[in-house]
């Protein structure tokens, strides 16, 4: 099997302070660039409205990971599934990627929102969104992620 060391980009400031299922929704962060990166690696990014962020979940630890089936959330209601059916910290590189909007390019800073990422995350790789580079024709996925992530986007103040 191969391997690949892989170093940081950049880095989550502020944001969400705690690891949760749902309520990511509105909070604003910084993806603070890398000084080892010269700042006219970010030429142009103020351009576009979302970007494409893959991070690591530096919360979790390898023995976090589970290769075997498993209801989502462990919820029985929803069926067994995979490892690589879930977006969660339990598959075996433990990364993450996300679609945050971009707020706003200051020098190395990036702000967004809606980035489901925790202060301190490290970032391994970002870039704008590309509209062309998302799926092609119909998307279809069965109910249960529907259901589960209900409340993944609400605001922590839309708490019923």
């Amino acid at each position: 099997m191969a391997t690949y060391e892989v170093e940081s980009i950049a880095t989550v400031v502020g944001g969400h302070t705690r690891v949760q299922d749902d309520y990511q929704g509105g909070i604003e962060s910084v993806i603070r660039l890398n000084d080892t990166y010269p700042l006219e690696t970010l030429q142009g990014i103020e351009e576009f409205s979302h970007l494409t962020v893959t991070w690591r979940f530096h919360m979790a630890r390898q023995e976090d990971v589970q290769l075997h089936a498993r209801s989502p959330r462990g919820n029985p209601r929803w069926p067994t599934t995979g490892t690589f059916v879930h977006r969660n910290h339990r598959r075996p590189n433990q990364l993450a990627v996300s679609y945050p909007r971009l707020l706003g390019v200051d020098g190395r800073d990036l702000r967004v929102t809606d980035l489901d990422a925790v202060d301190g995350t490290p970032v391994v790789d970002l870039a704008p969104y590309f509209q062309e580079m998302g799926p092609r024709g119909a998307v279809s996925q069965p109910t249960w992620p529907g259901e589960m992530l209900a409340d993944y986007w609400r605001t922590a103040a839309g708490r019923s």
